[in-house]
Order: C-alpha cells, then sequence, then structure tokens
C-alpha cells in the first residue's frame, strides 16, 4: 500500500513480494526475493503507515505522559478502530495496531477530544521530541521541552526529514544515551550541553537558550547537505568522508557510561516493561486506573507514584527476565517488510541464550531492524529461507551463517561465537 504525500490514507496496491503473471483467466502468483521498502519517514496519526495487520497509528504524546483519563480512552479507541494491541516504540511513542481505512477517521476525532492530535501532518511530523522520562514539572527537562516545542511549531520552523528528532535529557543523571536522535540537550555536572548525534563535540547552552541553540543546529544540517532526496540523518552528516565542521563554539565533552533501564522502582514512580513493548487494550485500561503513565524508549512504562507492581497479567516486572535481553520486531505477518516470523522464535530463544550469556539478541523481520537500528552482540536477520546469524552488528551487516528456526533452537550454542 501506499500513503499519500498529503497524509491521506494508504490507497491500495500489489501485495509486496509477489508477481502477477497473466495466463488466460488465470492469474500465476509467484514469490519475489526482494529487499524491504524503505519508507524514510515514521508512521503518525494523521499519516498512518500500512501494515500487514491494518494500518499503524502512532501518537506522539506531548511530553510522553498520558493522565489516567486520556490512557483509559486512548485503550478504548485501539480496541474499537484497531485490533487492540499497542505498541511502545524506542521512540518513546505509542503505537495502535490494526487500526481500519473506514476506523480512521473517527479514530483521529476521538484521540483529538483528547488533545493528542497535532493541527496537521507537517507539525505532527516536526513534534518528534523525546523527553527523559523522570522530568518533574519546573525542571529543565520540562522547560527546556515546552520552549523547543513552542519553537517546533512556529511558522518560521525548519522543514525537517520525517525521522529527524530531538532528545531532552536534562534531569540529573543522563538517560537517553542509547535513544535514537539527532540532536541532544543533556546535562553535565551543573551544565547543558547541546550535542549533535555521532558527534563528541558539543555546545554549552542554558536553560533559556538550548532550544533556539539546538534549531540553529537544525537548520545547519539542513544548509550543510543533510537532506537528500527527502531524508537525512545527523550522525549520517557527520561520518561523510568530507563532513562539514561544526558552527563555531563547540569542543570535545565527556560522555558518560550509558543507562541501563530495569523494571523496578523509579525516579517518580514504578518502571513496568512488556514483552517485546507490546501490550493490549485491557492491560492498558487497568494500569491507566493506577495514575498517569510515562512512556519511555526501553519500551516500558513509569506509572506515576506506583510503588509496588500489580498482579496483572502481560507484565514483566523482574529486571532479571530474559526477555529484556532479547528485542524483536513485529514479524510476518503482521509486517509487509517481514521475511519470517519473529516473536516466537525470540520467546523460545531468550532463556535459552540468558543461560548462555549471549547478551542483547535482536531477531529482525527484514534488513532494514526497525525495532534496534544499532548493533547488538548478537543478530538473527530474517531470509526468505531462515535467519541470517551477525555478531556485534546490525541487522544489515555481513552473516557469518545462515540457519532455519527449527536448526537455531534445536542448537542455540551454534550462535555464540
Amino acid at each position: 500500500m501506499s500513503v499519500d504525500r498529503d497524509g491521506g490514507l494508504p490507497a491500495p496496491r500489489t501485495p509486496r513480494g509477489y508477481l502477477g503473471q497473466d495466463k488466460g483467466a488465470q492469474i500465476v502468483q509467484k514469490p519475489v526475493i526482494q529487499g524491504p521498502v524503505i519508507q524514510g519517514w515514521c508512521p503518525g496519526a494523521l499519516r498512518p503507515m500500512p501494515s500487514g495487520d491494518g494500518l499503524v497509528v502512532r501518537l506522539r504524546v506531548p511530553m510522553g505522559r498520558l493522565l489516567p483519563d486520556q490512557a483509559a480512552a486512548v485503550a478504548e479507541l485501539a480496541a474499537r478502530h484497531g485490533s487492540g494491541v499497542l505498541d511502545l516504540s524506542a521512540r518513546a511513542n505509542l503505537q495502535l495496531r490494526g487500526v481500519t481505512e473506514a476506523g480512521h477517521a473517527p479514530l483521529i476525532d476521538g484521540l483529538r477530544d483528547l488533545g493528542l492530535i497535532d493541527a496537521d501532518v507537517a507539525a505532527e511530523t516536526r513534534r518528534n521530541v523525546m523527553v527523559q522520562p523522570f522530568w518533574q514539572p519546573g525542571d529543565a527537562s520540562a522547560r527546556v521541552a515546552a520552549d523547543l516545542l513552542a519553537r517546533l511549531a512556529a511558522p518560521d520552523a525548519p522543514d525537517l526529514p520525517g525521522k529527524f528528532g530531538f532528545a531532552v535529557d536534562c534531569g540529573a543523571r543522563r538517560v537517553l544515551q542509547e535513544a535514537a536522535c539527532d540532536i541532544r540537550i543533556e546535562r553535565q555536572g551543573d551544565s547543558l550541553l547541546l550535542r549533535p548525534d555521532g558527534s563528541a563535540l558539543a555546545q554549552p547552552v542554558t536553560v533559556e537558550n538550548a532550544a533556539k541553540a539546538a534549531l540553529d543546529l537544525a537548520r545547519w544540517f539542513l544548509a550543510s547537505g543533510g537532506v537528500q532526496a527527502g531524508r537525512g540523518r545527523m550522525a549520517a552528516l557527520l561520518a561523510r568522508a568530507e563532513a562539514p565542521a561544526l558552527p563555531p563554539g563547540f569542543s570535545i565533552a565527556s560522555v558518560p557510561a550509558p543507562f541501563t533501564a530495569r523494571p523496578g522502582p523509579a525516579p517518580g514512580g514504578l518502571l513496568l516493561g512488556f514483552a517485546f513493548g507490546q501490550l493490549d487494550a485491557d492491560l492498558l485500561m487497568a494500569l491507566a486506573r493506577l495514575g498517569p503513565l510515562r512512556l519511555t524508549p526501553w519500551r516500558m512504562l513509569l506509572i506515576e507514584g506506583l510503588a509496588e507492581a500489580p498482579p496483572l497479567p502481560g507484565l514483566i516486572t523482574d529486571p532479571a527476565d530474559p526477555l529484556l535481553n532479547i528485542i524483536a520486531c513485529t514479524g510476518a505477518p503482521g509486517c509487509l517488510q517481514a521475511q519470517q516470523p519473529t516473536r516466537d522464535l525470540a520467546r523460545a530463544l531468550a532463556p535459552r541464550l540468558a543461560d548462555l550469556h549471549a547478551g542483547l539478541t535482536h531477531v529482525s523481520g527484514c534488513l532494514k531492524g526497525c525495532a534496534h537500528p544499532g548493533a547488538a552482540a548478537l543478530t538473527l536477520t530474517a531470509t526468505p529461507t531462515g535467519f541470517a546469524l551477525i555478531h556485534h552488528g546490525t541487522a544489515a551487516s555481513p552473516a557469518l551463517s545462515h540457519h532455519t528456526a527449527a536448526e537455531i533452537l534445536a542448537r542455540p550454542e551454534r550462535l555464540i561465537p
């Protein structure tokens, strides 16, 4: 399916991966092996993305926070107009899956009543701001994020590519180092820094000027040729052989160790995990009764003020649960790009790989590696006949060997270097 450039609903298309040949009255379908289609943009609410189970509608929740009434209403809308399955994304967004074309318009009306819909597709696309989930009203993260959101909504805001995003990480400790973004506003000691993703250089900023400086850097990215064919990321621009020099004022700054999130007590509440970051509408409805919810880039929810995990099915509350060490995308048939199912394999592998101390494992339905674009200790990338094995690389890295799902489950130790 294709998506109208102005954000309209997808139009029908020939199913991906098959070529029809007309032989008289008979249509013969032949499989076509091809690479995944790179869309170059992420789904939104006003601009949903077609998938194997219907439309994917992604909510960019302001400040990543849902009030109880909002969360309960989203759960009800997801069940009424979609499959009732929801995904927590690595960009701290909430995705409603299986939305029908007929249900999209009333879904948007319901979400608009909740204050979760932008004025238009352009405004929605620009509002790609991730705020560390431990912010408190009036703190540096909240103030910088509010200023940045206001500037991105202004008529003179830069026209950035669909995947280009910002991270506001000004709490006592940085927690978004591993989160995907292009421009970072982060704390170092008593100071704030502006850092382009993919660089060890940073510029000192203040709460008052950080948002303006971030948009100035975004405009520099555009002026430096960071966008090609409508796509572009900051790290890719800086990695070019003849990368442009950053504007004056940037210098070497230290980078702290990555933050590892686990279920359990956290600043302001309790973190709860979900297998592959997925939950259903009933579970979201139950969680909404416990307090305001914060979305996180770790595919967990922070429940404000909660001290003890509720006895609800579908939660991961044990910080040592093996499912926390394995990432798997939707896979086939839910994703049109996927070559194989992924999550049944990942679920069966998780405890066995934990016993083998395999480290972070990524099971990807195709070369795109959407669920985890970065490198993992172990990656299994689906192919038409099985899975390619990759060590310390991404889903698109050169493979060491190839195995079927049955072979992997029969001898998972062969995956370990």
